[in-house]
């Protein structure tokens, strides 16, 4: 885990949406959408329509909407994240 992926889900124990990310964390938009997409790899995170509708996995379009979705850490993201 880079230290970058570990200070996104540090962030994640709450549900986010992708701008208070970046803003919280002062990344630019395509840097924030690769740890993004890294993390959604490994189930690190999932993603939310807003503060309570989670997204299936199989409907996820993050190359289309990153930018729309909340995301939270998931509990093997969250175990990563204190096992690192």
């Amino acid at each position: 885990m880079t230290d970058l992926e570990y200070d996104v889900l540090d962030e994640l124990y709450f549900v986010m949406s992708f701008s208070e990310l970046r803003t919280t964390l002062e990344l630019e938009a395509d840097e924030l959408k690769n740890v993004l997409r890294t993390l959604l790899r490994r189930d690190w995170i999932k993603c939310f329509r807003n503060q309570t509708d989670e997204v299936d996995a199989p409907e996820v379009d993050f190359e289309r909407n990153y930018q729309n979705y909340f995301y939270l850490a998931t509990k093997s993201g969250l175990l990563s994240h204190h096992g690192r």
